[in-house]
C-alpha cells in the first residue's frame, strides 16, 4: 500500500522591521494613594524603622562604655559581650535606615512607571540641567517637608549609624604611640638572664627537642606567659610554630645555621600579610600554609613566601637546648612579626 505525500506550498510571512510600541501598562494605585489613613500608617512605620535604627546605634555606644574590655586583665567574657551588642547595634542601626528607606519608597514616594529613551551618552550642558532637574523632582517626590517626623529621624538615623564604627575604632587607638612595641615580643631576654623556655600552646607545657618528632608541629608560646599581665597582647605577637624535617632538607644560611637544632625550626606564627595565624603544615611539601588568604611559606628554606601575597619570610626564632634537653629561645625575633608597617626598617 502506497501513500502518496501531497507537496504543499509554504506561504512565508514577512515580519515587519519595528513592532509597534505596546506603551506601559495603566497604573495601579496602591493603598496608600486612596486611602489618607493607609499612608499615616506607612509613614509611621517609616518612622519606628528609623527609630529602631536611632535607638540600636545608641545601645552599641552605651554597650561600648558600659561594658569596657580591660587589656590587662583580658576578661573573654567582656570581650564577646561587648562585641556582640557592637555588632548588633551597628547591624540593626544599617538595618533599620535600609528597610525605612524602601519601604518610604515603596509605599510613599511616586511609584508611576517612567520611561529614558536611550541615548548616546554625552555630558552637555542641556544633560546636566536636565539631571538636576531629576534630582530635584526626586527631592520633592519625597515630600519630605511635610513630614517633620520622618525628616527628624532620617538625620538622626544617618547621624548616630556610623558611631557604633567609630567610637570603639577612636576609642581603642588609646595615647600610646609607641611603635617600638611591635618590634619586641616576650621572647626577648629577661632582665635576669633567665632563659625563656618555649611551651606548648595552650597548656605551657615545656618542650624536650626529643618530643618534636620529624614531620610534627607544635603550637608554641614563652613558657609561664599566662602570667604575664598584659597577657593577650603580648601572646598575640609572640605566638610560634615549631617544625621538625630532617636537617639535610633545611636551605639554611650561614648566619642563620646556628638557629635550629638537629633539623627543628621555628617560625612566628603571625601571617606577613595581613597578621592571620597561620596554622595549616603539609607535611609532604614543608610548606605552612595562612587559611585567610592562602600565603604559603617554606619551612625548609627559610620559611620564604612561595604562593600568595605575603610579601616577606616568616620571622624565625632563633632556638637552643639547655643541659636537660628543653628547648630555648637564644633571642627575640631580628625582626619585627606580623604584617608590615609604616616604621619597619627591614
Amino acid at each position: 500500500m502506497s501513500i502518496e505525500q501531497s507537496d504543499h506550498s509554504t506561504e512565508l510571512t514577512e515580519h515587519p522591521a519595528t513592532f509597534p510600541n505596546p506603551g506601559l501598562p495603566p497604573h495601579r494605585p496602591r493603598l496608600g494613594d486612596e486611602d489618607p489613613k493607609a499612608a499615616k500608617r506607612s509613614e509611621r512605620l517609616v518612622l519606628l524603622l528609623f527609630t529602631v535604627s536611632v535607638l540600636a546605634s545608641i545601645a552599641a555606644i552605651v554597650g561600648y562604655f558600659a561594658i569596657p574590655v580591660d587589656p590587662e586583665t583580658g576578661s573573654v567574657g567582656n570581650t564577646r559581650l561587648s562585641t556582640l551588642i557592637i555588632g548588633l547595634g551597628l547591624g540593626l542601626g544599617m538595618l533599620g535606615i535600609g528597610t525605612a528607606a524602601i519601604h518610604w519608597a515603596k509605599s510613599l514616594m511616586n511609584d508611576h512607571d517612567k520611561v529614558e529613551e536611550r541615548h548616546e551618552i554625552a555630558g552637555d550642558a542641556e544633560t546636566r540641567s536636565t539631571a538636576i532637574e531629576m534630582f530635584n523632582d526626586g527631592a520633592k517626590d519625597t515630600d519630605i517637608a511635610r513630614r517633620p517626623l520622618i525628616k527628624g529621624a532620617l538625620g538622626g538615623a544617618l547621624a548616630l549609624a556610623p558611631l557604633p564604627f567609630l567610637v570603639p575604632l577612636i576609642g581603642n587607638l588609646g595615647g600610646d604611640w609607641d611603635i617600638s612595641r611591635f618590634k619586641r615580643t616576650a621572647w626577648a631576654p629577661a632582665a635576669n638572664g633567665d632563659r625563656i623556655y618555649l611551651a606548648t600552646d595552650p597548656t605551657n607545657r615545656r618542650i624536650k627537642a626529643s618530643d618534636v618528632t620529624i614531620g610534627s608541629l607544635f603550637h608554641v608560646m614563652p613558657w609561664n606567659l599566662p602570667e604575664h599581665p598584659n597577657y593577650l597582647d603580648e601572646k598575640a605577637k609572640a605566638v610560634v610554630l615549631l617544625v621538625r624535617v630532617d636537617p639535610q632538607d633545611l636551605k639554611e644560611t650561614e648566619e642563620r645555621a646556628s638557629w635550629s637544632y638537629d633539623g627543628i625550626v621555628a617560625y612566628s606564627k603571625i601571617c606577613t600579610h595581613v597578621g592571620c595565624p597561620v596554622a595549616l603544615y603539609e607535611r609532604e611539601t614543608h610548606h605552612l600554609l595562612c587559611p585567610c588568604h592562602q600565603s604559603t611559606f617554606d619551612v625548609t628554606d627559610e620559611a620564604k613566601v612561595v604562593f600568595g601575597p605575603a610579601g616577606r619570610a616568616l620571622p624565625q626564632l632563633p632556638i637552643d637546648v639547655d643541659e636537660n634537653g628543653y628547648l630555648v629561645a637564644q633571642r627575640d625575633f631580628d625582626e619585627p612579626v606580623g604584617p608590615s608597617f609604616w616604621e619597619r626598617e627591614r
